[in-house]
């Protein structure tokens, strides 16, 4: 019985430390690397990728593409209203919208490696 418990959290636990990294990352006052427009490109670009790597994750954990990409969706919602919070730093609906794109193109990319494999 413990195996079978152990089965269904042991994918979750990569999700859960993800997010908190996430939780982290959106704790920092400032992440402004001084390059300018590359700066911009460069954090969005974060944005893309961890909520890619979050989908990747839950969707291993759910194996649900769309239950995945809609809960990633909610929790980076979460995360900017966390972002709102936090001074230096903003809730903004863009970011929300290229964490959802990121997510989406994480759950594809994962889907298309797996067919190659």
């Amino acid at each position: 019985m413990a195996t079978v418990a152990a089965s269904r959290v042991r994918p979750w636990i990569p999700v859960v430390l993800w997010a908190g990294v996430i939780f982290a990352f959106s704790s920092i006052p400032s992440l402004s690397t001084g390059l300018g427009t590359w700066d911009l490109v460069l954090r969005k670009l974060a944005h893309a990728t961890e909520f890619g790597l979050l989908a990747v994750l839950l969707y291993r954990a759910l194996l649900q593409a769309p239950v995945a990409l809609l809960v990633a969706s909610a929790y980076a919602v979460t995360d900017e209203l966390h972002q709102g919070f936090v001074r230096g730093r903003e809730a903004a609906p863009r970011d929300w919208a290229i964490d959802t794109a990121g997510a989406a193109i994480g759950i594809v990319l994962y889907r298309l490696w797996r067919r190659r494999r």
